[in-house]
């Protein structure tokens, strides 16, 4: 802050354009990095999910000695490992042959897609 004639006290206008510029740039700078923070948290989500399902599935297996398509697990594998499916998140197991399956997780909050393929053991985001 300068003094100026008079005894007048205030900010010049090249001071105040300053502190706004480096806002800007602060800004510019923080703003990309929260979205890819919140991306990460929802892909984390999702593979939380396919990982519940997947041990599900192995444990209706064990019982049953087949695989179990579906698209609600939460009250389809409820006896087997009470899956909870997170927010936003929709679920589908899909039978693959007579051995295999896939798990596939899709978020309203992302435009990712986890899948659990059991022929691999390969947990994929695209």
């Amino acid at each position: 802050m300068m003094e100026r004639r008079g005894g007048q006290k205030g900010f010049t206008l090249v001071e105040l354009m300053i502190v706004v510029a480096i806002i800007g740039i602060l800004a510019a700078i923080a703003i990309p990095q929260f979205a890819a923070y919140r991306e990460r948290g929802y892909i984390a989500s999702m593979q939380s999910d396919v990982n519940a399902v997947r041990i599900a599935e192995e444990a209706y297996f064990v019982q049953n000695n087949a695989y179990i398509a579906t698209t609600a697990p939460q009250t389809d594998l409820s006896a087997f490992g009470g899956v909870t499916v997170s927010a936003g998140n929709s679920i589908t197991v899909a039978i693959v042959g007579k051995t295999g399956y896939t798990v596939t997780v899709t978020s309203d909050k992302t435009a990712k897609t986890v899948v659990y393929d059991s022929a691999t053991g390969q947990t994929t985001t695209s």
